[in-house]
Formats: C-alpha cells, sequence, structure tokens
C-alpha cells in the first residue's frame, strides 16, 4: 500500500506539472482528492492493514495528500495569475489617446432671455415673485378688473379645470397677490416670470402654452413718464442703445391709460422693411397706469397711491433678438436648433 500511495503522489504531481488548463486542474484534483478519487479508494483499504501499519500508512497518506494539495494550489495561483495577465493585455487602455469629447450643454434660449431680463430688473430695485399655475378666477380675472362675464375675457380664451380654477391665463395674477400681501402698507417693486396657458392653435407665433414676465411698480406719485423711463431702459439693454420706443394708446381692463410699445426695427433701423412690414416699428409688450378699481381690491387706496404695470412675452423678445421665425421652436427640443445659442 505504501508503493500504492507513492505511486499515485508521483502520477499527481507529474500531471499537476503538465497541465495548464484551470479547468483540467481542477479535475485532476477530483480524480486524486474528490470522494471517489485514487487517493480515497487506496485509503479505504487500510481496514485490512494490521494495527503496526495503519499509523504508518495513516502518516504516508497524508505526507501524500499534503504534497498533491499544496502543488494544485500553487499551479492554481500560477494558471490564474496567467489568466489575468491575459486579459490585462487583451483589455489595456492606451492613456496617450485623445479622451472622446464630452458634449456640455447650456441653457435653454428661454431660460437665458428670462434670466437676462430678470437681472436687468433686478438691478433697478424690482424683486421676482411666483405664483401657481393653477389659479383661482378671482385672482385671474376679478382682481384685475375682469369681472364675471366681462367681453374682455373672451380675448383669453381659457382652461377651466372648475368653475373657480383655471390654468392661469397670464401672470397678473401673482400682481394681485402681492397687493394683497403688503395691503396698502407700503410701496414696492415687482416682476413675476413664468408659465401661462390659452386655447390657442399652434402655429409659428402662436402656443397654448408659453412665458410672460409682468413689472409692477405702486407708490405714492409714481407717473406715466416713470413708466416711459423704464421701459425706455429695458428696449435699450435688451435691443441696443440705438433702439428708440413709441408708446400707442390701446385698452387693457386693469390699467388706464393703457399703451402698447413698440420699438424701431433693428433689422432696417426704422426705415421699413418686411420684418416690421415697413412700418420701422415692432410692437414688443403692452403697458399702462394701473387702474384704481385694482389697486382698491389690492388694498391700495387710489386717491393716494399709484403705479404703474407692463407686460411682455419672452418668447416674442427671444424670436425678435436672436431671428427666431417659428415659436415652436423652443419646445420641440431639437439640439440643432439649442445648440446654436450655447454661446450667445
Amino acid at each position: 500500500m505504501q508503493e500504492q500511495l507513492k505511486a499515485i503522489q508521483q502520477e499527481a504531481l507529474s500531471k499537476v506539472e503538465e497541465v495548464n488548463d484551470l479547468k483540467e486542474l481542477q479535475a485532476i484534483k477530483v480524480a486524486y482528492l474528490g470522494k471517489k478519487g485514487s487517493l480515497t479508494q487506496v485509503l479505504r483499504g487500510m481496514g485490512k492493514l494490521s494495527p503496526e501499519e495503519r499509523p504508518v500508512v495513516g502518516e504516508i497518506a497524508n505526507q501524500v495528500r499534503e504534497a498533491i494539495t499544496t502543488a494544485i494550489e500553487e499551479k492554481n495561483t500560477i494558471l490564474e495569475n496567467a489568466a489575468l495577465e491575459k486579459q490585462l493585455q487583451a483589455e489595456s487602455i492606451d492613456v496617450t489617446l485623445p479622451g472622446r469629447p464630452v458634449k456640455v450643454g447650456g441653457p435653454h434660449l428661454l431660460t437665458k432671455v428670462i434670466e437676462e431680463i430678470e437681472d436687468l430688473f433686478i438691478g433697478m430695485g424690482y424683486e421676482v415673485r411666483e405664483g401657481p399655475e393653477v389659479e383661482t378666477d378671482y385672482y385671474n380675472f376679478e382682481a384685475l378688473n375682469l369681472p364675471k362675464d366681462h367681453p374682455a375675457r373672451d380675448m383669453q380664451d381659457s382652461f377651466y379645470i372648475t368653475n373657480e380654477l383655471l390654468l392661469r391665463t397670464h401672470t397678473s395674477p401673482v400682481q394681485a397677490r402681492t397687493m394683497k400681501e403688503y395691503n396698502g402698507e407700503k410701496g414696492f417693486k415687482m416682476i413675476c416670470p413664468g408659465k401661462v396657458y390659452r386655447r390657442d392653435t399652434d402655429d409659428a407665433t402662436h402656443s397654448h402654452q408659453f412665458t410672460q414676465i409682468e413689472g409692477l411698480y405702486v407708490d405714492k406719485d409714481v407717473k406715466m413718464s416713470d413708466l416711459k423711463g423704464v421701459l425706455n431702459v429695458f428696449a435699450k439693454r435688451m435691443f441696443g442703445e440705438d433702439r428708440k420706443i413709441r408708446l400707442r394708446p390701446s385698452f387693457f381692463p386693469f390699467t388706464e391709460p393703457s399703451v402698447e410699445m413698440d420699438i424701431s426695427c433693428k433689422v432696417c433701423d426704422g426705415h421699413g422693411c418686411n420684418v416690421c412690414k415697413g412700418t420701422g416699428w415692432i410692437e414688443i409688450l403692452g403697458a399702462g397706469m394701473v387702474h384704481p378699481n385694482v389697486l382698491e381690491m389690492g388694498g391700495y387706496d387710489p386717491n393716494v397711491y399709484s403705479g404703474f404695470a407692463f407686460g411682455m412675452g419672452p418668447e416674442r423678445i427671444a424670436m425678435l433678438k436672436y431671428g427666431v421665425n417659428d415659436i415652436r421652436q423652443f419646445y420641440l427640443n431639437d439640439s440643432r436648433f439649442l445648440k446654436q445659442f450655447h454661446q450667445a
């Protein structure tokens, strides 16, 4: 039996030395050290040995098992390292190659225009206010001198949720809420940018959802000349120092008197072209002195306080400033369009 054990050891060590595959090495381990392996089969015959031979054979068997196990473990380490090295060679990265460029996005054109307008008015002492997009009929209409069944409501075809809730048609409700908050106790300046909604057919110049920025200045002794001065600064900062403005009479239920503001055409410098339809002027926003009824509903005494309000569409301003001819481009998320204005 001792000769058998030594022969098994020699045979196993020889096979371990020659093997070059981890799966084959595992098969050798099972063939010699497994439950049905050669070494196990020999040891099952130890019961036929004399009591004197058993300890001797047992010690030799342990030596054989340890030698085979050690050889297999060492060979396993060698083969695993070789396999890892081969994998690393196959998956090596050439760090000298130029990296893949990462495309960096930028603010949306509308966002840039809105932030530019906000910065301008913040610099003139205005605060930026926000309000709910789902608004009550009272703040959207009644608090702005548009009572029930007022014909001017038809100009703003609305998305009603209930009889008293709707998607706001303008950001003017934020102005009404701000007046209610101050309750006639002090003057203030504010602008309110945000999304608004109207039932409209989408085309190159109309959208059912768009953005507005409205402004309000309420204080003692506010005059129409103050409004003109502010709008003049706005026009020159947004469209260039050589731009001129003109105010035309108009009508809005929440202002009296009301005006439309035009700027001299940037393309033809006021001489007339297809952009300004030959007039030399382009309409840009509406404004006016706050109606006494609106002041009163906001908690202000119209005999003491006065104010002016204005409203503009950032889409229209962006279209004029950057030569965009279709409002739908702002909402299509077409990267070919958007990337043109990353450095604008």
